[in-house]
């Protein structure tokens, strides 16, 4: 497959990983229907609107569990060519809490999704945003083949879609293409995720709280660097195959933050205090990116200190209303 679409739709474009690969094709040149469940949030979040690349992009507010009917109508209309579903209920620690909610939105709502796009005669890609945490925690580097072991209601979710989109690929032909990506990060962010929040509360003078001390290991890549990897993925992906993107350097969480901390000018202990271990984290996920750098060319060009620079940049240049929104996750059912 080569070439790429006149119009794709970006489900879950409100996402930071789904805002920021809308504006990447929106660069490319596509046309790019978004959806969400939510308003759009505040522009500082929404890259797809930063340099007047929006002339490009339509926004429909569309929840997977309610508005299935009203979105596929919407997608008979503009015939996108890619679906790239970036929507789930995303948030770890919090699916031990309301167990039921992911399970409705990443299983129940997103196989309902899949078997009506399925019937789209105009379909050509269908690229589904994984998690590396169906594999559970890895002892040593794992490749695309690793069996599934989620520790968490939110990793079993997720294995779930991604296990029932093996059997639509080998039943129906169905065009998915997977991408599990390491922990990635980049300016507009959500505050509640590592990256950010370590910086603004930095900036407003707070502690970052540290589940288990910070010694669970991650690979963090720049989100410019994951776009362009999805992009290849959904372009010359072989159909049914998954792909890893990641980086090669593992850093703990609390070397991350001590990192931050250095380029903000502040101590470590300035930034950081050490909180129990929240349920079910795993240990290290240790990516083989292998597949996708020798069968599409891809590389990681983004090292991880230019990447914080360019958060710490943003969120410097917006510090006056990011200061004023809170840093917790807040959950919609």
């Amino acid at each position: 497959m080569t070439g790429l679409p006149a119009t794709a739709l970006v489900l879950g474009s409100n996402s930071f990983s789904g805002a920021s690969f809308a504006a990447h094709l929106l660069r490319a040149g596509v046309r790019v229907i978004g959806a969400s469940r939510s308003p759009e949030p505040r522009e500082a979040f929404l890259p797809y609107r930063w340099g007047g690349l929006g002339e490009g992009f339509r926004f429909v507010q569309a929840d997977l569990n309610h508005d299935l009917d009203a979105l596929m109508d919407v997608i008979a209309h503009e015939r996108p060519a890619w679906v790239v579903n970036f929507a789930a209920q995303s948030m770890v620690a919090e699916s031990w809490r309301h167990p039921e909610h992911w399970f409705r939105t990443n299983v129940v709502a997103t196989i309902a999704l899949h078997e009506r796009l399925r019937h789209c005669d105009f379909l050509e890609r269908y690229v589904h945003i994984t998690t590396p945490e169906v594999y559970g925690s890895t002892a040593g580097l794992v490749d695309e083949d690793a069996p599934f072991n989620p520790s968490t209601p939110y990793a079993v979710s997720r294995a779930a879609a991604d296990m029932s989109l093996r059997t639509f690929h080998t039943a129906y032909g169905f065009p998915v293409v997977y991408t599990r990506a390491a922990n990635v990060y980049g300016p507009g962010q959500q505050l509640y995720r590592l990256v950010p929040r370590a910086m603004l509360s930095g900036r407003l003078g707070r502690r970052l709280p540290l589940h288990g001390g910070g010694w669970s290991e991650r690979s963090f890549i720049h989100i410019d660097d994951v776009c362009e990897a999805t992009l290849l993925i959904a372009r010359d992906g072989r159909p049914g195959q998954a792909y890893h993107i990641s980086t090669e350097r593992m850093v703990a969480i609390r070397d991350l933050v001590a990192l931050i901390a250095t380029r903000m000018g502040l101590a470590f202990e300035q930034l950081a205090e050490p909180v129990g271990e929240r349920l079910g984290k795993d240990a290290a996920y240790r990516l083989d990116s292998a597949k996708l750098r020798d069968e599409l060319g891809w590389r990681d060009r983004i090292g991880l200190e230019q990447g914080l620079d360019s958060v710490l940049t943003w969120v410097d240049a917006h510090l006056d209303e990011l200061r004023t929104l809170p840093l917790d996750y807040v959950h919609k059912a």
